[in-house]
């Protein structure tokens, strides 16, 4: 994609899947009254539904119908009703309030999340399926948003390190919906977005959720805009067959944001919103279009079929005009830049079979599954010479480069294709009331044919990958659910997003993550629940550079933590959702990013986050919430520091009749000066000074 051309928005084919379905009533229409369709439970599966900030159940983490209290994992939920209290718009604002996860800056055009000491960009799935491709995802069409911690390569295959995001989609169904939304905030932000649903007859149902978003920032030249539309239908041809279809567009523009260059071990001490490069030449873009389609029978023997495929076209273009260094003794930094274009096709089939099996007092809910993919990427980097160095005698205090920028040096071109071949089995034994006992395996054949377009090189390199999973669960009363867990999983040396790989590095074992946890669920009433865990995530077979022509494997990194979290209703009138981690993510080997015992980037000692709302009454209602951490570093050379903060935001929400309603979110509220993150030592994010939004909610 041309790095100043949008593409134009496929209009044609939305209209077409549109057209193959009765229209809806507008609102200027007469109100008909639909008969009351019964979804009846021989319909297969319907979705989870959760009750304000809490979720019962997950389908996510075992694929199967399973109750959260009887996952062996730490996994947290983020609902629709979190969601809309603190107006979620973006990973970053989803993950604030959960236990062992952060964010690191991700270059400043793709959502990178640090899941107990280990950033990871491909690590996202969309319904249990493969989200993978580099760019920031909006929540307009997602009803939930699921974070198993610890590795997952059973279920997932290869990735999973340290943590998986998985988003739930909004699905059509039998109750209607009627929302629009408008939103307006700091720095000309202005937002609107729609979702509309009901029953076409008995056993169809469609709805529709579109948005589009423009705003600047609090950073000089930063603005983004972008829009999407996902319509979706679900089907019941049968008593036990349902069918979802989905289909999505999505295009996100904006700047890529690099930050702030360090002095001396710290942030250079400067206004939050002084952009370092030039943010006009730094375009960011990413088309997106998703379809999907889930197929699931019941048969009458018990056995459930379960088969989803999804395919993707992903058209991502982003350039960077930078801080590639320290501000130096006589104030000047060295000004870089490059730029990037991918272009990735995602197809991915996953088929289930599940079945209940009764031996006397023993149940086993078994799962037999395959997933069969294909990735190809062709991707594409230039610099505007051989070292992309523009200057190295930019002036901090007139930070903004003005010369050419012209991208004529050729660094990469590289094309890749991964076949992906996986067969897993899981049994869900449950002994008797008190004890529960998980086991299950995933065998990965990864197959990658990487070809070097400037050389002519071809690579090829394949990896057997085999990821154990074990649980044991004790109930010693109803309400309190102790856990044991064991995992593995793996990542090839195609890394996460497959855009890179060696001939020295096509031969050496995957790296490998392994997961220890033990922890307690406690349902301390209806609705409101304690989850604690303490862990150790071990990674090993990383592969450094022992020379310049040799490198070898070494153990790698350890995460040890403690997590603790709490959500729910405490009274009729409050609810909270509050998370503490504690946890030290060191080396334990010198390799050729840190030396031993170094700290891993992103990941600080202690973090802690409070959200509390509070109804005072049938009209009104507020929320106070603080998000706190520790000092970090911003890279495994532990040379620059960024200092701990806490923050204060909250929000104000007015019932205006029983159709519309009103909620003000601000953010920052006492303007605390802060560092987010960073993705490296001299590309630090600033925090956001107070910054407000106010959004419109109506239903019809």
């Amino acid at each position: 994609m041309h790095p100043y051309v949008i593409r134009s928005f496929p209009v044609k084919t939305i209209c077409l899947m549109l057209a193959a379905f009765p229209s809806m009533a507008s609102a200027d229409e007469p109100t008909t009254t639909l008969p009351q369709v019964e979804v009846r439970s021989s319909k297969v599966s319907e979705p989870a539904k959760a009750e304000g900030y809490v979720t019962k159940s997950t389908t996510t983490a075992t694929k199967t119908d399973t109750p959260l209290k009887d996952v062996p994992q730490s996994v947290s939920v983020v609902t629709q009703s979190q969601i809309k209290d603190q107006a979620i718009r973006s990973m970053e604002d989803a993950i604030r309030y959960t236990p062992g996860v952060g964010m690191a800056q991700g270059e400043g055009n793709r959502d990178t999340v640090v899941f107990r000491g280990n950033a990871s960009t491909g690590d996202f799935f969309l319904d249990g399926v493969r989200d993978d491709v580099q760019y920031y995802r909006d929540f307009y069409n997602i009803e939930s948003v699921e974070v198993l911690r610890g590795a997952n390569g059973m279920i997932f295959g290869r990735g999973g390190a340290g943590g998986v995001v998985n988003r739930v989609s909004k699905e059509a169904g039998w109750d209607p919906v009627r929302e629009i939304s408008l939103q307006a905030g700091s720095y000309d932000q202005r937002r609107g977005s729609i979702d509309i649903g009901q029953a076409i007859n008995e056993a169809a149902a469609f709805r529709l959720n579109a948005m589009v978003e423009n705003a600047d920032s609090y950073r000089d030249g930063v603005s983004l805009r972008r829009y999407g539309i996902n319509p979706t239908v679900t089907l019941f041809p049968t008593e036990k067959t349902k069918v979802v279809l989905s289909a999505e567009y999505f295009t996100d523009h904006r700047t890529a944001d690099r930050g702030i260059p360090s002095r001396n071990g710290r942030a250079y001490a400067t206004n939050e919103s002084t952009f370092f490069g030039n943010a006009a030449k730094s375009p960011t873009e990413i088309e997106a279009q998703n379809y999907s389609a889930l197929i699931e029978h019941s048969f009458d023997n018990g056995l459930l079929l379960r088969n989803r495929t999804r395919y993707s076209d992903f058209d991502k273009y982003y350039q960077n005009v930078f801080a590639n260094s320290a501000v130096d003794a006589s104030g000047n930094y060295t000004v870089a830049a490059y730029r990037d274009d991918t272009q990735r096709e995602n197809l991915f089939n996953q088929t289930d079979l599940l079945y209940t099996l009764k031996q006397g007092s023993v149940t086993h809910k078994l799962l037999v599954g395959m997933e069969l993919g294909r990735q190809d990427t062709d991707n594409v980097r230039y610099r505007p010479n051989s070292t992309g160095t523009l200057t190295t005698t930019q002036s901090a205090q007139n930070p903004v480069f003005t010369g050419p920028v012209t991208f004529t040096n050729l660094q990469t071109r590289n094309r890749s294709q991964v076949d992906v071949a996986a067969f897993y089995l899981q049994d869900q034994i449950i002994l008797n009331p008190q004890w529960q006992v998980i086991v299950g395996a995933r065998l990965d054949k990864f197959d990658v044919d990487f070809k070097n377009q400037i050389s002519g090189q071809k690579i090829k390199s394949d990896d057997d990958l085999f990821s154990p999973r074990a649980g044991l669960i004790y109930k010693p009363v109803e309400p309190l659910s102790l856990y044991a867990s064991y995992s593995q999983s793996y990542v090839p040396r195609a890394g996460d997003q497959l855009t890179s790989l060696t001939v020295v590095t096509s031969t050496f074992d995957p790296e490998k993550f392994k997961n220890t946890e033990v922890g307690a669920k406690w349902e301390v009433k209806p609705g409101l629940e304690i989850n604690a865990a303490i862990f150790k995530l071990e990674r090993t077979n990383v592969a450094v550079s022992t020379s310049a022509t040799t490198s070898a494997l070494v153990d790698g990194q350890d995460t040890r933590g403690f997590e603790l979290s709490a959500l729910g209703r405490i009274t009729d009138k409050w609810n909270v959702i509050g998370a503490y981690t504690l946890q030290k993510a060191e080396l334990v080997d010198t390799t050729s990013v840190g030396a031993n015992g170094a700290s891993a980037p992103n990941t600080p000692r202690n973090t802690f986050s409070l959200w509390n709302r509070y109804d005072i009454n049938e009209t009104w209602g507020v929320a106070l919430g603080a998000i706190s951490r520790s000092d970090m570093y911003t890279s495994f050379d532990n040379t620059v520091q960024l200092p701990g903060y806490t923050r204060f935001d909250g929000a104000v929400y007015a019932k205006l009749d029983k159709n519309l309603r009103l909620q003000v979110n601000i953010e920052n509220i006492l303007n605390k000066e802060y560092y987010l993150y960073a993705h490296n030592n001299n590309n630090i994010t600033p925090g956001s000074p107070t910054a407000a939004r106010a959004t419109l909610i109506y239903n019809f």
